[in-house]
């Protein structure tokens, strides 16, 4: 145990040595105004799926994602943020020195972000932990009873998300071997999408789903809109905002946020013309596949790629969904 902490500690200390910070008053503008735009998702998210539900289920699913972004939030700030962002155990873990953010500065960097206050690094990732369990509530809505929901949250945060971000932010194994991942395509998308994947198959069908083809219909679509615009506005943050610095590197994850959105919309409502009359849900659902398709590379390719990747999340989601039903 002691050769264990002697090796955390030595660790610290080089990254503490090789430092060099210059918070920047500019950058740390930036990055405020995207924590508050990805905080926004969080009600984008809770009326989008209200709107996709049936009515009788609009307050249950909204009073699921307050709740938990709450509670997985005082989770960040007691442990979490030390699970992901500590000094690396084996490439598995962090260590626990930032237990209730102790160590974690308002007017110094961290080892993360050399022109931030590292309490601002350590709040901005904790929108992302915070949403990142909740995408998954469209996978078990309706079939989740209050006490089920909660302790599955807080267990997946636990054992998948806190790992998973270390692994490839926190400087785990899976960053020494050289994966990088721009805004959380892999440690966000990835990891609620296979979860939902494996909740939905444990679970199995919803009653009458049969009856309506796989597809319910929304009770109210101008709330699921509302619910994407929100969503649609917080990605420019949760991408622009993954650069953590206010330059030409946040620009161009911007526009390819924007970009790749309107591409997959544009498959999936050409797709959908073509055997009825394009309905909301489709151009929905086309945003939503290209914003999440960009997310990992938003910052790394041109807005050419980002054209094709785009095209390519749109007709993945559209023939996605027909394979489903």
């Amino acid at each position: 145990v002691e050769l264990g902490r002697h090796h955390i500690m030595v660790a610290a200390s080089a990254v503490a040595q090789n430092l060099e910070c210059n918070i920047s008053t500019g950058d740390t503008t930036w990055i405020l105004v995207s924590t508050t735009l990805v905080l926004g998702m969080c009600p984008g998210l809770a009326f989008f799926y209200a709107g996709m539900l049936r009515s009788k289920n609009t307050l249950s699913i909204v009073n699921q994602i307050f709740a938990g972004n709450v509670i997985l939030s005082m989770m960040w700030l007691v442990f979490g943020f030390a699970f992901s962002f500590g000094p690396t155990v084996g490439g598995l873990i962090g260590a626990p020195v930032h237990l209730l953010w102790l160590g974690v500065h308002y007017d110094k960097c961290g080892p993360h972000a050399q022109t931030i206050p590292g309490a601002l690094f350590a709040l901005f990732q904790m929108m992302f932990a915070t949403i990142t369990p909740l995408l998954m509530t469209g996978a078990f809505a309706e079939r989740f009873k209050w006490n089920c929901f909660l302790v599955f949250i807080v267990a997946w945060e636990i054992v998948v998300y806190y790992p998973v971000c270390h692994w490839i932010w926190g400087g785990g194994f899976l960053h020494q071997w050289g994966v990088i991942d721009f805004a959380g395509g892999i440690v966000i998308h990835v990891s609620a999408g296979v979860g939902s994947l494996v909740v939905a198959l444990y679970i199995g069908k919803r009653r009458d789903f049969h009856h309506f083809h796989g597809e319910f219909p929304p009770s109210n679509l101008p709330l699921a809109a509302i619910g994407v615009a929100l969503l649609w506005m917080g990605w420019f943050g949760f991408n622009g905002g993954s650069a953590l610095v206010g330059g030409n590197l946040a620009v161009s994850a911007v526009i390819s946020t924007h970009v790749a959105g309107c591409c997959s919309a544009c498959v999936c409502l050409l797709l959908a013309s073509r055997e009825k009359r394009p309905g909301a849900t489709a151009i929905f659902n086309g945003v939503l596949a290209g914003l999440a398709g960009i997310t990992g590379a938003s910052g790394y390719v041109s807005t050419q790629a980002t054209m094709m990747i785009g095209t390519l999340s749109g007709f993945v989601s559209y023939y996605g969904i027909q394979l489903s039903k």
